[in-house]
């Protein structure tokens, strides 16, 4: 429901009506009622109320970053989590390390200019999955292609890609690979949720009104990574990290944090079903027939 009780669905919609907070609370409420629940569903077909409202952002002509810093509460809440996850943090990557080490030449970390809060760059940290100097050139490609289609936003390795170093797949599918961002969330250049941070080339090919999903910080994880991620549309991970960017609080980072866990458990489960060779059934003519032992008496 709106303001003074009026529906997000109904025709007419007061000014600045668009989703409230309250959606992210029915969705909550639905998904500890069982992932079939989901209420995120509804944006694989088109939501009513959230691209609508975008739809009239974008004739508006929409609105340009701004520079406002991130809020004390989210400072607090990040520095506070990294904390408490430190001392079992620290062990894992230093494994992961070693290993991207011995299996590939070339440095650990990947290194990357990224777009954060308010459009400012800042350098962004991975773990190298990729072999050394790999080219790019694909990856933008790939990106335009997505940004002007309705497909979803598959990544390029779905199918297998010869440039992932040994290990590389597994490491992005968990997510494990983003753990050196929380050098940048320690920097304040990031936060542990918010949209992913995009690449300087995919800003300049933003339209004005996409443009504020950087009214907030990137993160790790966010509304549009535990909300079907690769299985949406460009046009729809913008109007979920726009959501995000209006109506973001300490409630909600905490839901996606821990959504973020059930999250990246199916998406190494999808990664193992991908390379996992099909077995082919021959069909029934094609058996050998079986004879009983009576049959030759």
């Amino acid at each position: 429901m709106a303001k003074g009780g009026m529906s997000v669905r109904s025709g007419a919609r007061p000014e600045g009506a668009c989703p409230q907070p309250g959606w992210v609370r029915r969705w909550v409420d639905a998904w500890r009622g069982g992932a079939d629940a989901a209420c995120p569903r509804w944006l694989a077909a088109g939501c009513p109320t959230l691209l609508e409202c975008l739809d009239e952002h974008q004739a508006d002509g929409g609105s340009e970053p701004s520079l406002a810093e991130a809020p004390v509460w989210k400072r607090a809440l990040d520095l506070a989590c990294i904390l408490v996850l430190l001392p079992g943090l620290l062990p894992l990557m230093a494994l992961i390390a070693a290993v991207i080490k011995v299996v590939s030449h070339g440095p650990v970390f990947f290194r990357q200019e990224r777009v954060g809060l308010g459009g400012k760059l800042f350098r962004c940290y991975k773990f190298r999955t990729m072999r050394h100097n790999a080219d790019t050139g694909v990856h933008q490609d790939h990106l335009r292609t997505l940004m002007h289609s309705d497909r979803p936003m598959t990544k390029i390795d779905a199918a297998g890609d010869p440039r992932l170093i040994p290990f590389g797949a597994w490491l992005r599918a968990s997510g494990l690979d983003e753990l050196p961002q929380l050098i940048n969330v320690v920097r304040g250049q990031m936060s542990l949720v918010g949209p992913r941070p995009c690449t300087p080339y995919e800003f300049e090919n933003y339209l004005p009104w996409q443009k504020e999903r950087f009214n907030t910080l990137p993160g790790l994880t966010g509304l549009w990574q535990v909300t079907g991620k690769n299985k949406t549309t460009f046009r729809q991970m913008i109007a979920l990290d726009i959501f995000y960017a209006r109506h973001k609080s300490p409630f909600v980072d905490a839901v996606i944090m821990a959504k973020t866990f059930r999250t990246l458990l199916e998406q190494v489960r999808e990664a193992k079903a991908r390379r996992r060779p099909a077995v082919e059934v021959p069909p029934p003519h094609a058996l050998p027939a079986l004879h009983h032992p009576a049959d030759h008496s």
